[in-house]
């Protein structure tokens, strides 16, 4: 009875004490987990605020990585990476300048006719509107009665609103100094060649470490740089044939159609229904006919099918291929973000931080929630 006692002593004495050794161990554990925590917090308040940094920043790496293969391809050609990168920055520059300029008075006139469309539009939809005008009529009714109700002698505070050519100009001056400072860090990032590679390869020891990250970091920079490159000229084909085929259909301003398909395919899902939804507007205010209004949203919605279930799977490849809620995750996040800027470039860099993950062992477990299902499939 003794021993029995002293064996059940011993063995509530080695519980307790795995217990002690477990506690002592969870808070080792926990405060990693805190400080990468803060680390994130901290770093969504740092690209929130100083976005004015960091947004020209994010996008010369994008740009930089879309161009690399070009100036990679005319290297081995003999063409030294300062004279190519120049010729490819400054070319780029003055074509999105040109096309700025090309588009900007269709805009801005479409702009200046938004309310005579407005009223063309109720007047098609005058049918289909007959229910809603009961609604917003009944609503009218009571914020009236409600303003009847106001205590008298309460004094109603407007804050002044800066004028809409005030706000015009600094968006201009904004967009243009971003502009500049991406394409000058761009040209500076093409132009240094394999310095940074060179770097990376210096600070790693051992021979078997150099080659390993060598060989890890040339992977992952060629498979983002085609990547994007490949998407980025996808994107000018489909708004070519977008804009070609609104202009043979009759639409105003192709050209500006067209732009707006190859920018809003930035955007899955919702770029597509945007831009949809916005030709068929303009398409019934254009065209007397019920039925030959429908042709161009119609064309619209073809060219995206085509060109999202078809060619860029063709092209691309699916093992890069995202799952839907991350897309929406992502949009939401950067367009909260950045405005129209970061909803443009969420799914680039969403597709760059796929990538580093698929090559780090540590990080697969994140890559393979962020593939879609069908890719993630085909690698097992």
């Amino acid at each position: 009875m003794a021993v029995e006692k002293q064996a059940s002593a011993e063995i509530v004495v080695a519980e307790a004490a795995g217990a002690a050794i477990a506690l002592s161990e969870e808070p080792s554990r926990l405060v990693p987990r805190l400080l990468m925590g803060i680390f994130l917090i901290m770093a969504v308040y740092a690209l929130y605020f100083a976005k004015d940094f960091f947004m020209p920043v994010v996008l010369a790496f994008l740009l930089t990585l879309t161009l690399t293969p070009i100036v990679r391809f005319f290297r081995k050609r003999g063409l030294p990476s300062a004279i190519s990168a120049t010729l490819l920055v400054v070319g780029f520059g003055i074509g999105i300048a040109l096309l700025g300029y090309m588009v900007s008075g269709p805009v801005v006139e479409l702009f200046d006719d938004a309310p005579k469309i407005g009223r063309e539009l109720r007047q098609r939809l005058a049918d289909i509107r007959a229910p809603l005008d009961r609604i917003v009529e009944a609503t009218k009714q009571v914020d009236d009665v409600s303003k009847t109700a106001e205590q008298p002698g309460v004094q109603h505070v407007v804050v002044e609103q800066p004028g809409v050519l005030t706000r015009a100009a600094n968006n201009l001056a904004s967009v243009g100094t971003t502009a500049a400072i991406t394409l000058i860090l761009a040209l500076f990032l093409l132009a240094s060649g394999t310095l940074f590679y060179e770097k990376i390869v210096q600070s790693f020891p051992l021979m078997s470490d150099k080659k390993r990250a060598l060989r890890v970091v040339y992977d992952v920079e060629r498979e983002i740089s085609r990547y994007l490159l490949t998407i980025a000229l996808i994107n000018c084909g489909l708004g070519l044939v977008i804009g070609l085929g609104l202009w043979a259909i009759g639409m105003p301003d192709p050209l500006v159609w067209g732009v707006a398909a190859a920018l809003l395919n930035f955007l899955p899902y919702i770029g597509a229904l945007t831009g949809i939804v916005t030709v068929g507007v303009i398409s019934l205010v254009t065209f007397q006919s019920f039925g030959y209004a429908l042709m161009a949203p119609l064309f619209y919605f073809a060219a995206q099918i085509l060109e999202g279930q078809f060619i860029t799977p063709m092209i691309v490849g699916r093992r890069l291929e995202l799952n839907s809620v991350s897309i929406f995750i992502a949009l939401a996040f950067w367009t909260w973000l950045w405005g129209p800027i970061g909803s443009l470039i969420a799914v680039p860099l969403l597709v760059v931080v796929k990538v580093f993950c698929d090559h780090f062992d540590g990080l697969q477990h994140l890559g393979n929630f962020l593939s879609a299902q069908q890719a993630a499939e085909e690698d097992e």
